[in-house]
């Protein structure tokens, strides 16, 4: 989402890189093309001029120590600033006991609400609680269906009724989960295309007849000032309690993130990663502002990793990588892992310095397939010694994933190259990052895979021109 931005942020530091010291006239220039950046992002005008206020006065006359440049100090300078913007952290959702919690979910229609609705049921259910969601939108057409269709792939109870009054089943529901002894009730109310009086007032009464203990406000950050507005609007009528933006692995600015706590005073809880019902991830002001500035999220990779990888299994697979017999079926495996992690390209957005390299990459889960085909065509001695893979196993494999030879190759090679990597790094010590994933995930691997994914991609495309020109010729 904030590529833009980083670029621009990164534009701004490299300028102030060859200067001796931190001056008003630097720092006037710099914050001039920062507030042109955060204004294009779609940031609320009054919160880019105080940002921009409180940066100049933080870096006004701050010393820059020996060891460092003013580009990083001004670094540190924003980032506490953009942390400050957006914070403090608060994802803590506040249970009642005895139960249920009601939580109610409110905001514009198409921004999210119903799939929001199941990942945070889906959130509280591995957290230990036991959740019922409540169909309460009666107004837009096959809501209720939708829901019910998304509790049943995450194993999660809905409870919904055919009738049009919103305020009846809402209490019908928490009646329910309370003879029922569910922990959490999570109430999916209607939404609007635009906010009107009627929709206000219904929100207003459901929440009047139900006293939630939290109500959290839905917001597509992809609609950038429309959604603070919004926001602003729920916020005078309900009471919010945070806010959830939906939509933040999309193409837009960013502005939402940026402004919709200094507009509503209210904290951002959860933000929604993808479409996937487990991709809503608790929101770290601190680990935002640091991939908005291109230095990546290092904290969020390793709970990712840790998420996916046995201490156990980490631990043999620590020995295999000093032995140098790490085999396809363990790059396999952690393949798959870096799949349930969010794919290659959320992962290295999320490592200090790749960011800029993502448009070059753009991998997607057609090269894990790919890649994955080739090697579930190998025999299970190929995967264990891939030394003997030769031109005619080559040429088998690849018929078997249905790919060129030289893909099978190509894989191959760079397989090798990160076995090699891996023993060297095991025979020695981890250090900085390394160390956070030896023995599970690797960031060798990771780039291995990185590379193999675009040579294929690039194959793939000579191919798709090669079979264009012939078309043309004929």
């Amino acid at each position: 989402m904030f590529e833009s931005l980083t670029e621009k942020f990164n534009s701004v530091f490299r300028s102030l890189a060859g200067r001796g010291r931190i001056t008003e006239a630097n720092i006037s220039d710099a914050m001039r093309d920062v507030r042109k950046a955060l204004l294009e992002a779609d940031v609320n005008y009054s919160v880019v001029k105080n940002f921009c206020k409180d940066v100049t006065a933080a870096a006004v006359g701050a010393e820059v120590i020996k060891s460092l440049h003013p580009s990083q100090v001004m670094v540190k300078i924003v980032s506490d600033e953009l942390t400050r913007l957006m914070g403090p952290v608060d994802t803590r959702i506040y249970f009642v006991s005895p139960g249920p919690t009601i939580i109610m979910l409110a905001g514009l229609q198409g921004g999210g609400k119903t799939t929001t609705a199941a990942k945070l049921a889906k959130y509280l259910l591995a957290r230990g609680k036991r959740p019922l969601l409540v169909a309460d939108d009666l107004r837009r057409p096959a809501a209720i269906e939708q829901l019910v269709i998304l509790g049943q792939q995450i194993n999660i109870d809905v409870y919904s009724e055919d009738s049009t009054n919103s305020i009846r089943v809402a209490k019908n529901a928490v009646r329910h989960a309370r003879e029922n002894d569910y922990d959490v009730v999570v109430l999916d109310t209607a939404g609007r295309l635009h906010i009107d009086q009627e929709m206000m007032s219904e929100i207003a009464d459901v929440a009047k007849a139900i006293n939630p203990h939290q109500i959290y406000l839905v917001c597509d950050a992809m609609t950038g000032q429309d959604a603070v507005n919004s926001a602003k609007e729920f916020n005078e009528r309900l009471e919010l309690d945070g806010v959830i933006l939906t939509k933040l692995d999309g193409d837009a600015r960013g502005g939402a993130a940026l402004s919709v706590k200094a507009v509503t005073g209210k904290p951002i809880k959860f933000v929604g990663v993808g479409e996937k019902l487990d991709k809503l991830e608790e929101f770290h002001p601190d680990r935002m502002a640091s991939r908005i500035l291109g230095m990546g999220d290092v904290v969020t990779l390793v709970e990712k990793a840790h998420e996916q990888f046995d201490r156990e299994e980490a631990e043999k697979m620590q020995k295999k990588m000093a032995k140098g017999s790490f085999g396809f079926d363990d790059f396999l495996k952690q393949m798959q892992a870096v799949k349930k992690m969010g794919g290659i390209a959320n992962l290295a957005k999320m490592m200090p310095g790749m960011g800029s390299q993502m448009a070059d990459m753009d991998l997607d889960e057609g090269q894990f397939g790919q890649m994955e085909a080739i090697v579930q065509s190998m025999t299970t001695q190929e995967r264990r010694a891939p030394d003997i893979i030769d031109a005619s196993r080559r040429r088998r494999v690849a018929a078997g994933a249905g790919v060129e030879p030289n893909a099978v190759s190509s894989l191959v090679k760079t397989f090798k190259r990160s076995r090699d990597m891996l023993k060297a790094l095991s025979a020695g010590s981890f250090g900085g990052l390394k160390s956070l994933f030896a023995g599970g995930f690797n960031m060798d691997t990771l780039s291995a895979a990185m590379g193999a994914g675009r040579k294929i991609k690039q194959r793939s495309k000579r191919k798709r021109k090669i079979m264009r020109r012939g078309k043309k010729r004929r």
